[in-house]
């Protein structure tokens, strides 16, 4: 690191369990960041100003009004332009060391693999159960690490999916095993429901650092654990999770493996 990287990530090299080897590992590290709107933005603008040295901004959408009032990346000048684009130049003008990428268009199938494969972790930042699942199934393919978040009207969750094994040999959980994939898309969606502008900030501060912790190694993530906001009553909850033996997506992967000769 040079002298002007010292001094603007000093607040966190101070940390004793953080250190310049932390900074060091954020700066040489690649994030995929899927959705640019209400959660999106604070992870995308909180990894930018603490240092990931690869961002991978993956939306398909253009700003639109009715966004401003919780996609704090976005700003009024930026209506009709694409959600990446727009981002792409807060972020470097927040922090012009890291390099940024931009993928301006719906990631599936190949793309969405390709993405993923590409990143040491993945934040879903989507708002919508088709594209969670997706994004799930291509983190558990490549065994990347997936922080997981959501919004709506009062509430938000986070979770964190590593995709590998306990230290017992037990398998982690992955998003299939905790929603089945008939869920209703309407009941979870802002444009149907509404939310309050700084429940995705809290949610997505939580989701950047989470993103933050498994890149160093920081603390203890919540990894098999559920973390539930009710904004309403400013209360936290958490729910354990354990793997689903019948998961289409981790147990059969795990069987797959187990076959291999």
């Amino acid at each position: 690191m040079n002298d002007d990287q010292l001094l603007r990530y000093s607040r966190q090299i101070m940390l004793p369990q953080f250190d310049i080897a932390g900074q060091e590992q954020l700066l040489q590290s690649h994030a995929l960041i899927i959705g640019l709107g209400g959660l999106g933005s604070p992870v995308a603008m909180y990894l930018a100003a603490a240092g990931v040295g690869t961002l991978t901004l993956a939306d398909f959408d253009e700003v639109d009004l009715s966004n401003l009032q919780r996609q704090i990346v976005h700003g009024q000048t930026d209506i009709g332009s694409p959600k990446v684009s727009s981002a792409s130049k807060t972020l470097q003008s927040l922090n012009p060391d890291i390099e940024i990428h931009t993928i301006n268009q719906k990631l599936d199938g190949d793309s969405l693999l390709a993405a993923v494969r590409a990143a040491d972790i993945v934040i879903d930042a989507s708002d919508n159960f088709a594209t969670r699942f997706a994004i799930n199934r291509a983190c558990a393919l490549e065994s990347t690490p997936l922080v997981s978040g959501a919004a709506v009207r009062m509430e938000g969750q986070v979770c964190v999916f590593t995709h590998q094994d306990n230290e017992d040999g037990n398998k982690q959980p992955c998003y299939r095993c905790l929603y089945s994939e008939d869920q209703d898309e309407e009941s979870a969606t802002c444009s149907e429901n509404g939310v309050l502008s700084p429940v995705v900030g809290i949610i997505g501060s939580i989701q950047a650092t989470e993103a933050i912790k498994l890149l160093t190694g920081l603390g203890t993530t919540l990894s098999g654990r559920l973390l539930i906001l009710d904004a309403a009553t400013m209360e936290f909850r958490e729910m354990r999770l354990s793997q689903d033996p019948n998961c289409p997506v981790c147990a059969s992967k795990q069987a797959n493996q187990s076959a291999v000769p």
